[in-house]
């Protein structure tokens, strides 16, 4: 009976790996239209080319021509489309292929293991003792992979780190770094113990026919240790990292009134830059009031509107103080600019704040990374949807003098259509109020 369930289990498992070699064959051999009729031209030009070399009259070389002319012309971009679509039937193809790798390694450690078996059943019955000792085995298993997985972390920290130690390019991203060192280095240094205490023990107390397990179910010392260190490490943490959350987002009221005011709003697909005019406020906004033409709801009864700006991009002076205000028109949004160390949600119907220093100009930080094309982005880190990616938006860090001269360039939101528009809702308010009049 045993040796039948085996049996059905590799013809199952075969049947397996029959079906994925059927399913990933036709899956490389697809090819994308265009890249047929590409591949169809160039050869038709091959061979016009051959048929004119080969010609050794002036007629037939003619002829030639004319053949090649009627064949399109290589086209660049049809080439690289064609390129990039033999790319990606590679990498989903290698997708069935790693697969079908992993499923023949199980096979294969499979059958290592059941001829393992017949060995042990076979000194078993010629009465011989002295098998494999699985128990040694699995503790070398254990130490083997602690060095493996030691080395893993430690070639992450040093191909990755430079993810978490690039300069911050704001002023109290230098105290959100410190605290992003300070835990990567109390919880490096708690891993590496305990998985060296995990494995290690493993590897020396493994199972033996020569000792008995010795059974020590609790111990009040230790468990005092384990519990009191990490709860007073991880309140000084919290602590910490509360202050200094709380001097981002709810600094005293004159560093709030001093600072540079802007409001960023994010809707599917994009984002919308608003900023302050010489009052340095901003104007009200209702969303009832939302039109094609206001698509912000910005309230113009309210004087403070009147001289607010449309910001093609977001650009900042460096060394100010910045104050964004942060919302969104349809769905939860995640205002995030990376080098500034600077995130936080934009919650539809309810507005945030994130208030920040620039302190490195994007000239300045090209020559530091000698990349002469490097910009600021504004990204969306909340997954809002098809068009996510493309809610993208340049930074740039100027001089106070850059930042004035480019201000003044940039468009009201109170423009001729706005004015126009709501002087034709006055209009039609205007009947309605000499009715109400009339009537009381």
């Amino acid at each position: 009976m045993g040796f039948n369930k085996f049996l059905k289990i590799r013809i199952l498992l075969s049947l397996l790996v029959i079906c994925m070699m059927a399913v990933s064959f036709p899956v490389s051999a697809q090819q994308d239209p265009a890249v047929t009729n590409a591949q169809a031209d160039v050869a038709a030009t091959d061979t016009a080319q051959s048929a004119a070399a080969s010609s050794g009259s002036i007629g037939e070389t003619t002829s030639s021509v004319t053949v090649s002319t009627d064949v399109p012309a290589e086209d660049p971009s049809t080439l690289a489309a064609a390129d990039e679509t033999v790319d990606r039937s590679a990498v989903y193809k290698s997708a069935y292929y790693y697969l079908l790798l992993f499923v023949l390694l199980c096979i294969f450690i499979g059958i290592i293991g059941k001829v393992l078996k017949v060995y042990e059943l076979s000194r078993e019955v010629q009465g011989k003792k002295g098998g494999i000792n699985w128990n040694y085995v699995q503790a070398v298993l254990f130490m083997v992979f602690l060095v493996v997985g030691l080395y893993g972390s430690y070639w992450s920290y040093d191909y990755w780190g430079y993810v978490v130690t690039t300069e911050s390019a704001s002023e109290h991203g230098e105290r959100i770094d410190m605290m992003m060192y300070i835990t990567i280095a109390i919880t490096t240094v708690v891993f590496v113990l305990t998985q060296i205490l995990l494995f290690g023990f493993a590897f020396k107390y493994s199972g033996s026919d020569k000792r008995k397990a010795y059974y020590y179910p609790h111990n009040n010392a230790i468990e005092r240790l384990w519990t009191i260190i990490p709860a007073l490490v991880l309140t000084a943490l919290v602590v910490f990292g509360f202050f200094t959350w709380r001097s981002i987002t709810n600094p005293p009221e004159d560093e709030r009134n001093n600072a540079l005011s802007l409001e960023v709003t994010g809707e599917q697909f994009k984002w919308n830059v608003r900023y302050a005019g010489a009052d340095n406020k901003l104007g009200v906004r209702n969303y009832k009031l939302t039109t094609p033409t206001n698509s912000l709801g910005i309230d113009f009864t309210d004087q403070k509107s009147w001289d607010d700006k449309l910001g093609s991009e977001v650009v900042l002076p460096v060394g100010r103080p910045v104050r964004v205000t942060i919302n969104s028109k349809d769905i939860l949004h995640s205002f995030y600019m990376p080098q500034f160390r600077v995130q936080m949600n934009a919650v539809p119907g309810m507005a945030t704040y994130f208030q920040f220093t620039p302190k490195v100009t994007t000239a300045e930080m090209r020559e530091r990374l000698a990349e002469p094309n490097f910009n600021y982005t504004l990204l969306c880190a909340k997954i809002c949807g098809t068009g996510h990616y493309n809610m993208q938006y340049t930074v740039k860090v100027v001089s106070e003098k850059e930042y004035e001269e480019w201000i003044a360039k940039q468009s009201l939101f109170f423009n001729d259509d706005m004015k126009k528009e709501l002087q034709s809702a006055d209009a039609q308010k205007a009947p309605v109020n000499n009715n109400l009049a009339i009537n009381n």
